[in-house]
């Protein structure tokens, strides 16, 4: 997506970046491409969530911890607090 169609950063997840008293702990710029990532990874994950659900016949709940510890390994490439935003979005996109 180029810089002019890019959509907003939603509060949760500027949240992520904010240092009280301090403003935000890294430029606009990049909060806006790791939104846009972990927004494309949550988007990503739904269907494969899905079916895990219908497979494996488990709860959303269960679904959402292992994602959740997937994406909290290093090689995720995520920080844990967004790992925890991807899965929240994740759980929105399942409803």
């Amino acid at each position: 997506m180029s810089e002019s169609q890019s959509m907003p950063v939603p509060g949760s997840f500027l949240a992520l970046y904010e240092r009280p008293g301090r403003g935000l702990s890294a430029p606009m710029r990049e909060i806006a491409e790791r939104h846009e990532f972990c927004e494309d990874l949550a988007g990503m994950m739904r269907e494969p969530a899905r079916t895990l659900l219908l497979e494996l016949g488990i709860t959303e709940e269960d679904v959402l911890e292992r994602c959740h510890r997937g994406l909290c390994e290093p090689d995720a490439g995520l920080s844990v607090a967004e790992a925890e935003w991807v899965v929240r979005r994740l759980a929105e996109l399942l409803a």
